[in-house]
């Protein structure tokens, strides 16, 4: 039998066959926003940014929302408030109490009536929620961290009309939430309900689609994404078409993909001369595939980087993955590999640099983890062969923060002694620090520090940092600095901790500092710099602001929330300016103190102070010092403090025995 007519005909197919996908895709109705998001100031041409648009069948349809359960929000009324839904449906969908509470990362099922809105020109799917402008937020950090990429800042701009610079506190939002309803082709399928899926750090379709009891090629075609490799980011929806209601049971997380999808099954045939014709078959149409890719990829590179590094932008950096897809492996896998990888070495590496402690020990030290043991949260005391130890019980990945201070070696930076794993849980034992937080000494009555104590402390902060962004290679922003992360030891000297938020940086030259984009907005309102709320931009720049905010707390013996709400501001450098007026700058200032100082500061070096805060929390992050800088600055503080304690002692000694 002569198979070449055959092969030729079937390759002819093959490729109409591609030819029609492409249009399917450039036609299709849901395209997957991808990175359109990233940059929150560009409104761009795509649609898809504002909303998935409405297909003219359905006005309105039961949907489905998922959401990631995170303090603030990890119950079921926090959630249903947020996100606008029914609690008592929502308690049903997830198999919990209608009090219930979720643990921190966990899939929530949220049902919402999904609706047509807009105008004649522009109908968007959308269920519309309300939310309350906080102090810190941005379009950005409503969007990609209140609620979690389930709207975009595009769509908030769209539907509210208030130009970025405007969001003031308390300002009502709405906040139109990325739903659809299934399309005719869609009903025609058995599609019942569309469900807006968040994807994750390293999801892949076809897990995703294993999840919900979908092939990976029904979520492909609704979503319009490319059919050899679909790449999918963080901070986005996926639509996933169900047929049946989705359930608790798909709410667990995904298992780590292996390192080849599993092969679609081969049909048995009943005759050996079917099965030598299948086997021809999968053969040509493997070869085909194999040169299709490496054909793709030829032409990729002729025709879109010719030009070497003369265009960098979102599309083009996809697009490279994709060729490094097409001859290599899927670009998630890669990272996954990499990251497992990585924290093999590291995990490998812990008996160098610590002590693995066993379970058994850290419970003999905590009386069995007691709570007359607890010092905060999670956070234990214990003995362990004779000394003091903090344990820290963490559920999450720990193996940044443990690679970094296998690194460090620095009085001012918390020292990890040991580790401990079990029962999925990760115990860090550091070392004791016997005045506890920060955090405590500015907000418990009751608790006193001397003016040259705080400046002590600033400086010990400081030079912690200082170590951080200039002598780590590569240097290290901490992304979290805060009172609550400073611990003072017996002699109320000052260590930094809780790196879990840690990242590197790289310098660029002697220019300063290259910034680093990030989607992911994590840390604590009020500490967080407006680069990096706006743009998510990263740099040590980000710890020097948070630094003028932990320094403002020490200087007025208020948290940054308080300052904010008897200034009655925006931002913070706005209270210093109107402080530190040139005309009665003392008596301002002298107001603004932490009244339980008394008066006992040198006014001369409280007005330095307060001018240095002022630099740190400038909006423009160049505009800001480098933390060598603030050190150079606060040791000078603290030697004038010292003489003027030092003065005040002979003065008071002096005019004790006068009196006597």
């Amino acid at each position: 039998m002569n198979l070449f007519p055959m092969i030729t005909t079937t390759i002819f197919t093959l490729i109409m066959l591609c030819s029609m996908s492409v249009v399917v895709h450039v036609q299709g109705k849901q395209p997957y926003v991808g990175l359109a998001t990233t940059a929150c100031g560009q409104t761009g041409n795509s649609n898809s940014m504002r909303g998935y648009t409405c297909n003219g069948v359905n006005p309105s349809c039961q949907a489905y929302l998922t959401f990631r359960a995170q303090p603030l929000y990890n119950t079921v009324p926090s959630i249903s408030a947020l996100l606008g839904s029914d609690s008592s449906q929502l308690s049903v969908a997830n198999s919990v109490s209608e009090d219930g509470t979720f643990e921190t990362n966990k899939l929530v099922i949220v049902p919402i009536n999904c609706s047509c809105s807009g105008n004649n020109n522009n109908q968007y799917y959308q269920f519309n929620t309300s939310y309350e402008v906080e102090r810190g937020d941005s379009y950005f950090v409503i969007a990609n961290n209140t609620f979690e990429g389930l709207s975009t800042c595009q769509a908030l701009q769209d539907q509210n009309n208030i130009p970025e610079g405007d969001l003031m506190p308390g300002n009502e939002l709405i906040v139109p939430l990325r739903c659809a309803c299934p399309s005719k082709n869609q009903t025609e399928q058995g599609v019942k309900y569309l469900l807006s899926y968040l994807v994750a750090s390293n999801h892949i379709v076809w897990l995703i689609g294993e999840r919900f009891g979908v092939s990976s090629e029904t979520i492909v075609e609704a979503n319009t994404l490319s059919s050899q490799q679909p790449i999918i980011h963080p901070f986005t929806t996926l639509l996933v078409p169900l047929q049946d209601e989705p359930s608790s049971n798909q709410t667990s997380e995904p298992s780590p993909p292996p390192s080849t999808p599993p092969p679609p099954p081969l049909s048995s045939s009943s005759g050996r001369s079917s099965k030598t014709w299948v086997y021809a078959v999968v053969g040509v149409v493997g070869a085909i595939a194999l040169i299709s890719s490496v054909l793709c990829a030829i032409v990729f590179r002729t025709r879109y980087l010719k030009g070497g590094n003369k265009r960098k932008d979102d599309s083009l950096i996809v697009s490279d993955s994709f060729v490094a897809v097409a001859i290599e492996k899927p670009q998630e896998k890669k990272l996954e590999e990499e990251e497992s990888e990585n924290l093999a070495e590291i995990i490998s590496g812990i008996s160098e640099s610590f002590k693995v402690y066993r379970y058994e020990e850290l419970q003999s030290a905590t009386n069995g983890f007691s709570p007359s043991c607890c010092i905060k949260g999670s956070v234990y005391r214990g003995f362990i062969n004779g000394d003091l130890a903090a344990i820290k019980k963490i559920d999450g990945d720990v193996s940044k923060e443990i690679e970094l201070l296998s690194k460090v070696n620095h009085s001012n930076v918390i020292r990890l002694s040991g580790v401990c794993f079990n029962g999925g849980y990760w115990y860090l034992v550091y070392e004791y620090a016997a005045n506890g937080y920060l955090s405590d000494w500015i907000n418990i009555k009751g608790k006193f520090l001397s003016w040259t104590q705080r400046i002590q402390i600033a400086l010990d902060v400081a030079t912690g940092l200082d170590y951080l962004h200039s002598f780590t290679s590569p240097p290290h922003v901490h992304k979290d600095l805060k009172s609550g992360n400073i611990l003072l030891d017996s002699d109320f000297r000052a260590k930094i901790s809780n790196f879990r938020l840690a990242r590197s940086v790289e310098r660029e030259g002697s220019e300063g500092d290259q910034y680093v984009m990030t989607r992911h907005i994590v840390g604590t309102r009020g500490y967080m710099a407006p680069e990096y709320l706006e743009n998510g931009l990263v740099s040590t720049k980000l710890d020097v602001y948070a630094f003028g905010v932990l320094m403002l707390e020490m200087l007025t013996g208020k948290d940054v929330a308080d300052v904010y709400a008897e200034g009655n501001i925006a931002n913070l450098f706005d209270v210093l300016s109107a402080v530190l007026d040139e005309e009665g700058e003392h008596l301002r200032l002298s107001e603004f103190m932490d009244p339980s100082l008394k008066g006992n500061y040198p006014m001369e070096l409280a007005v330095f102070v307060a001018r240095m805060i002022e630099t740190c929390i400038k909006k423009d992050p160049a505009s800001r010092p480098d933390m060598h800088e603030i050190v150079s600055s606060l040791s000078k503080a603290l030697d004038s403090s010292l003489r003027w304690e030092t003065s005040m002692e002979r003065k008071f000694r002096f005019y004790k025995g006068f009196l006597n």
